[in-house]
């Protein structure tokens, strides 16, 4: 049930970010539920592997750039979905620090709703 919850949520937080940032489109609350699955897929499957692939680089930027493979997974799941469009990689770089902020907010509340 909490995980159902949490992608609702995270459709949501993206519908959000496409309201709050205008170069990031999302056409319907479907779309969002589609784009929500392919971002945790790609956030769960491929970042690790890019994390570690540019471990190098990020240990120079002191994690700094953990933002822009964010950005990237962001931007991947733009590519391959129809409904859900970034304009380019200063958009998602953007759209991918809201969504995360967000997604933080959400992982707080659904902390809250177990702890009672």
């Amino acid at each position: 049930m909490r995980l159902i919850l949490k992608w609702l949520l995270s459709a949501f937080a993206l519908l959000t970010v496409a309201y709050l940032y205008h170069q990031v489109q999302v056409s319907s609350f479907g779309s969002a539920l589609i784009a929500a699955a392919v971002i945790g897929f790609l956030n769960t499957i491929v970042r690790p592997v890019l994390v570690l692939l540019t471990l190098p680089v990020t240990i120079v930027t002191l994690g700094l750039f953990l933002f822009v493979v964010n950005a990237l997974m962001f931007w991947a799941a733009s590519g391959l979905l129809d409904g859900f469009h970034v304009t380019d990689f200063g958009a998602a770089l953007i759209g991918s620090v809201l969504y995360s902020v967000l997604g933080i907010v959400i992982e707080a509340a659904l902390g809250s709703l177990r702890r009672n």
